[in-house]
C-alpha cells in the first residue's frame, strides 16, 4: 500500500481551486481525492466539506457507487444548521435524479425527502438567501413533468 503524500496549510487555497475546476470539468473523482487531500491537513475546513459533498453526489449518476453514509458523514460536519439541511436536501436531488435515469423506481419519495430537506433549511434561511426554494421548486418541476408517483410494493417487489 502507498502512503498518502500531505498538503501543506498552504496550498489549501490553490487546491481548492483546483478541485473546484475538477467539478466543473465533469471530474468528479478527481475532485474528491483533492478535497481528501484537503481534509487531511484541514479537517474543519468548511469550503473542502461542502465541495466534497456535491463531487460525492456527482458521481450518483455514474457507474460506480458512492455510498451515502460516507456522504451524511461529511454532512454532518458542516458547523452552520442551514447547510446541513440544505446540502442534505442536495444529496437526496441528485440520488432522485440519478434514480430517475436509471428507471425511477422510488424517484419520487428521494425527491419528496429532499423537498423536506429543502423546506427544513427554508425555515432557517439568511434573510436575502432563497436558494432552498429554487432547489424545492426544481424537485416539485421534475415530479410534476415525469408524473412521478409513490412506489406501491407489489409481490413481485418482494423476495421469495
Amino acid at each position: 500500500m502507498f502512503e498518502l503524500k500531505p498538503l501543506s496549510p498552504e496550498a489549501i487555497p490553490a487546491a481548492l481551486e483546483k478541485a473546484n475546476r475538477y467539478r466543473l470539468l465533469n471530474e468528479p473523482s478527481a475532485a474528491e481525492s483533492i478535497y481528501l487531500d484537503i481534509l487531511a491537513v484541514d479537517p474543519e475546513n468548511q469550503d473542502a466539506i461542502k465541495n466534497l459533498v456535491l463531487a460525492m453526489s456527482d458521481r450518483f449518476g455514474k457507474d460506480y457507487a458512492v455510498g451515502d453514509t460516507n456522504i451524511i458523514e461529511y454532512v454532518s460536519k458542516l458547523r452552520d444548521e442551514y447547510q446541513r439541511a440544505y446540502y442534505t436536501g442536495i444529496v437526496y436531488e441528485r440520488r432522485a435524479k440519478a434514480t430517475l435515469a436509471k428507471g425511477g423506481l422510488q424517484a419520487y419519495e428521494l425527491f419528496v425527502q429532499a423537498m423536506e430537506w429543502f423546506e427544513r433549511a427554508e425555515a432557517m434561511k439568511p434573510v436575502d438567501n432563497e436558494e432552498a426554494i429554487l432547489r424545492w421548486n426544481g424537485c416539485a418541476r421534475i415530479i410534476n413533468r415525469n408524473n412521478l408517483q409513490p412506489h406501491v410494493m407489489t409481490a413481485s417487489d418482494t423476495l421469495e
